[in-house]
């Protein structure tokens, strides 16, 4: 239950945003013009902001999170670091250590087998560089790409939509502003979206901007594609870029993977791999990156109920409608079956998906209660989806986006047949044949071949790809005009009577040719990787120096350390073959030998994330041999036969058993731990 106290100090600023969310729709309903819609939609994102600061401000804080003290762990034991450290280093890059690498492949194993391995998925690993007519067709050479502005001296980069946005909101703050002039910025921040080179170029002049670091010149307006562009090959012809995301080389495969899948609907493929942006001024250690590793999924379907979804329908999830977003509303508790019900979750698919993406999250160590799923408002909506959801995570920077869930509709295999002509599609046996009126262009070849020559072969292919509304317009212009201009990628050709007809026929069928549609969930690999270790790092009880993450056994980066009480050499042996069992049945582990205290070695492993540590000292080497078991959290022991040790930690590393059952089988270790943080 919400405190009636903060709801009492939000009621104002909820009241606030579903006035603006309610004059937001009614413009549109009213098709009111363009210029007025935007004002109203950056009005309601600003009193959403305000809403949402507030509730973060006001939200009960259960710990006290030291970033500062998490990143200092990070780097110190190399999780991860600046790439090119020693050089400088370069924004927006990281290299994984070997804590880090461990982590991240643990974290992507348990996702091939929460859904590549559950749900039967098809895994492919496409090419990274990818030939631009992909991303052109795709969508993402027009829109990937932002306008930037230089400082002429220092040669710093700036996005030009960020800069202006700030120094006229300085403008607009200043006492001494007018009121024409404030209202002024308000209509230009708002048409900021939509402008132009030229039009940036010239508020820059106007308002005489200079580099908000240095004070110096800015250069005009340059256009920044945010996809890295290369050349294939020597020549230098062939542009290509680093893809942006893995889903293209999915969807140019489809013909293949159908053809695997025995030409059935549903499916699904996935791929793991690395994408690339070239970001302008990435921040925010592992959330804003240049190069990063996702997973994704895109799931082929002709109908969008879901043969599993019975089995997830009763999963509570925090949902953030776009309806409670503009009616200033928070977030609500749901089964995913209700918000299907409700038609909030478009779709049985969708919300299936949702529900796995939610279990993952927990499994790998997402903390329930800074999880929720948000719906996009119809404004910020990618070009391709009908509906999408992002599962965000709550971190000291604020709600992250980690995992996105889209329905795609049919977009990108109709971009990708067009621009290709190769029919992506599927059939689908009819429950009985039915009769059918195909139309059809049917060119005179040798005559478009003896008027066009070389450009023969391009007519025909473009006469071959029209649609039926195309090919009735073609005929309506030959009856009426006698001729008909086909525009192809290559020009426009005027077609006459003699050189192509239209014809129409009855035609019985078995089967329909059907587009399918997508589910897209992507997932952010580093963003979630970040996310665990906030939502995991800990400081031990009266000794804020001593600090750890409590990673869920499955994802740590190793299960067991093993370390021997002291250097005695009559501990070595025991050591030794303790180890090549844990090995033998797949226990990631290290040895610990190093000098130092037990308490100060239990204290470096904690660092690690390690969840367990085996202890061999001076009772295993007496008949029965025996060590001491130590769960991280609790620093809870047990004492157990040695050989029990490779099965016991691999099944809890497994989450086949829980701390709970081994203490309760084996007698526990009572021994004071030394304190001391590690060295």
């Amino acid at each position: 239950m919400s405190d009636p106290k903060v709801e009492e100090i939000l009621a104002p600023l909820r009241a606030s945003v579903k006035e603006q969310g309610d004059l937001v729709r009614k413009l549109k309903e009213e098709n009111a013009p363009d210029l007025d819609i935007k004002k109203a939609v950056a009005e309601l994102k600003a009193r959403k902001k305000v809403l949402e600061d507030k509730e973060l401000s006001l939200a009960p804080t259960e710990e006290l999170f030291d970033r500062a003290k998490m990143e200092d762990l990070i780097k110190r034991r190399f999780f991860y670091d600046q790439s090119f450290a020693i050089y400088g280093g370069i924004t927006g890059q990281f290299d994984f250590g070997p804590m880090g690498c461990a982590l991240k492949s643990n974290m992507i194993q348990l996702w091939r087998k929460y859904f590549i391995l559950q749900e039967q998925m098809l895994e492919v690993d496409c090419s990274i560089l990818t030939p631009e007519p992909v991303l052109k067709a795709s969508g993402h050479v027009e829109r990937f790409a932002d306008l930037m502005t230089k400082d002429v001296k220092t040669g710093e980069c700036f996005r030009l939509d960020h800069l202006i946005k700030a120094h006229l909101e300085k403008i607009k703050s200043e006492k001494n502003t007018k009121l024409e002039l404030k209202s002024e910025i308000d209509d230009i921040l708002v048409k900021l979206d939509g402008m132009t080179a030229q039009e940036m170029s010239n508020l820059m002049e106007r308002f005489n901007m200079k580099s908000p670091i240095s004070g110096n010149d800015l250069s005009p307006p340059i256009e920044f594609n945010l996809m890295f562009n290369t050349q294939i090959g020597p020549s230098g012809l062939v542009k290509g870029f680093l893809r942006p995301e893995t889903a293209q080389g999915i969807f140019v495969n489809f013909k293949r993977l159908l053809e695997f899948n025995q030409g059935r609907l549903p499916f699904a493929a996935a791929q793991i791999g690395n994408s690339f942006r070239n970001e302008i001024s990435p921040r925010s250690g592992l959330l804003r990156v240049r190069e990063f590793t996702m997973c994704e999924i895109e799931h082929f379907c002709d109908s969008k109920d879901h043969p599993k979804f019975e089995s997830v329908k009763d999963t509570n999830m925090l949902l953030y409608s776009a309806s409670n977003q503009e009616q200033g509303k928070p977030a609500e508790v749901l089964t995913i079956g209700e918000a299907v019900a409700k038609g909030m979750v478009n779709n049985e698919t969708l919300g299936y998906f949702m529900a796995r993406i939610h279990l993952f999250l927990l499994a790998v160590g997402i903390d329930s209660a800074k999880l929720r799923f948000r719906q996009h408002m119809s404004n910020e909506m990618a070009h391709y989806a009908c509906d999408c959801w992002d599962a965000e995570c709550l971190s000291s920077y604020g709600w992250i986006e980690c995992v996105g869930c889209a329905d795609r509709s049919a977009y990108d295999l109709t971009q990708h047949t067009r621009a290709t002509g190769v029919k992506l599609a599927a059939e689908k046996k009819l429950p009985a044949p039915k009769q059918v009126e195909v139309i059809e262009a049917v060119p005179n070849k040798a005559a478009i071949g003896k008027e066009f020559k070389k450009d023969a072969k391009i007519i025909n292919d473009a006469l071959a790809l029209m649609n039926a509304c195309s090919l009735e317009d073609m005929q309506n212009k030959l009856d009426s005009d006698s001729e008909y201009i086909l525009t192809t990628p290559a020009g426009e050709f005027k077609l006459t009577s003699n050189l192509v007809s239209v014809k129409k026929t009855q035609k019985t069928v078995h089967v329909e040719e059907i587009i399918p549609s997508v589910i897209e969930p992507s997932f952010g690999v580093g963003r979630i990787l970040y996310c665990i270790l906030e939502h995991n790092f800990r400081m031990r009880e009266g000794d804020e120096q001593r600090t750890y993450f409590s990673l869920p056994p499955t994802v740590a980066p190793m299960k067991c350390a093993v370390l021997p009480l002291s250097g005695n050499a009559e501990f070595q042996p025991f050591v030794r073959d303790l180890s090549m069992e844990l090995t033998d049945v797949d226990v990631s582990h290290k040895v610990d030998d190093s000098s130092g205290s037990i308490g100060r070695r239990y204290a470096r492993t904690d660092e690690l994330g390690v969840p367990y540590a085996v202890t061999v000292d001076f009772d295993t080497i007496k008949e029965p041999h025996t060590v001491t078991l130590r769960e991280r959290d609790s620093m809870g022991q047990v004492r157990l036969p040695i050989a029990d040790v490779p099965f016991v930690v691999r099944d809890l590393s497994n989450s086949k058993v829980t701390w709970a059952n081994i203490e309760n089988k084996y007698p526990k270790f009572e021994q004071q731990e030394s304190k001391g943080a590690a060295a």
